[in-house]
């Protein structure tokens, strides 16, 4: 058969890196990317990109393991590469604080960041309000940067990519072999998935070169994140918001709330509001389908629905997302009449 056209839906970080893992593995198929948005205008563009792990209900935790484990292997290759700066990824130091000490001192990802310990009394003396914390050394991504330097790579193995809104996967079905829904929010819509939620989150993006560590309170809600170039602070967590529009209010809140953690940040400049929808639900879905029509078959690889979490396991999903794009070209293949499957 001549080879496999693999067409995937959406251009934000799960998008990319999924054709960029599809091209390393499966390298005799001709991937196109399909997408309304690519950056400076996705979802991941706004994503702070720290490689802190967020839980997801529905996944065993083995599995939420494995690709965190992946995407920092490759990542943190990266960040000891001359690629480094023009991937905008980097090593950030800091501390995750509680009001009081966790149920889960160790977290299942503990063992996957660098030198992951409880912190020490006088570390702590600066944080008065918080009674228990935990400092390492993780990842942190500048996400524009980061989604240029995926699509360079992709443009160099010969992807196409095309600003196209895709209303129906059924649309695609006479030019394309295998389709892979990377859509995000977007597959609420798409494939009619009533499982998948906004959850709303506004961040700030400001500049303040002295901020050095990052600082998490460990309801995940409070956040600085430093970036090569500006100072990410958060942020918020609304469900079902569907607003892509800047709250006054709340950029005060968030503000203020970062202020209490590192006063020194009062006086960051150059304030940006940023507002993205995290594509949230249950558990990451990342799996094939088979959507059959009057008898017409369409092989689908699903992979959305990472929330808060994308930057932490996107390569991992990435993966395996590949690999069952490599089920659905076996079957393609061993399929003697060459029809769909």
């Amino acid at each position: 058969m001549a080879a496999p056209k693999v067409a995937v839906v959406g251009a934000g970080v799960i998008g990319l890196s999924t054709a960029l893992c599809i091209v390393e593995t499966c390298p005799s198929c001709s991937v196109t990317v399909l997408s309304d948005q690519f950056s400076p205008n996705t979802t991941s563009d706004v994503a702070a990109g720290m490689l802190i792990p967020h839980t997801y209900p529905g996944t065993p935790i083995h599995v939420q393991k494995q690709w965190f484990k992946e995407t920092f292997t490759y990542l943190f290759a990266i960040s000891n590469s001359a690629e480094a700066s023009e991937a905008g990824i980097h090593l950030v130091s800091g501390w995750q604080v509680f009001k009081s000490t966790p149920e889960e001192e160790l977290p299942f990802w503990s063992d996957a960041v660098l030198g992951f310990r409880p912190m020490s009394e006088a570390e702590l003396q600066k944080f008065p309000q918080y009674r228990f914390g935990q400092a390492f050394t993780t990842l942190k991504c500048d996400c524009p940067p980061y989604l240029l330097w995926l699509e360079k790579r992709l443009k160099a193995t010969g992807v196409q990519m095309y600003n196209r809104k895709v209303s129906d996967l059924w649309e695609l079905c006479s030019e394309y072999d295998i389709i892979v829904n990377c859509a995000g929010i977007g597959a609420h819509q798409l494939v009619g998935d009533k499982k998948l939620f906004p959850v709303r989150g506004q961040v700030l993006k400001v500049y303040a070169p002295w901020v050095k560590n990052f600082i998490r309170d460990g309801d995940g809600l409070t956040y600085i994140y430093p970036g090569i170039h500006r100072v990410t602070l958060g942020g918020t967590r609304e469900k079902e918001s569907w607003s892509l529009s800047p709250d006054p209010g709340t950029t005060k809140d968030i503000f203020d709330r970062c202020c209490s953690l590192e006063p020194s940040l009062q006086e960051a400049q150059d304030i940006k509001v940023k507002v993205g929808l995290r594509p949230s639900r249950q558990c990451v879905r990342l799996q094939r389908e088979v959507l059959s029509q009057g008898g017409v078959k369409l092989l689908v690889v699903h992979n959305y629905g990472h929330g808060a979490g994308g930057f932490s396991v996107h390569r991992g999903t990435a993966k395996e997302a590949a690999r069952l794009v490599g089920e659905c070209i076996a079957a393609l293949q061993s399929s003697s009449s060459g029809a769909k499957l």
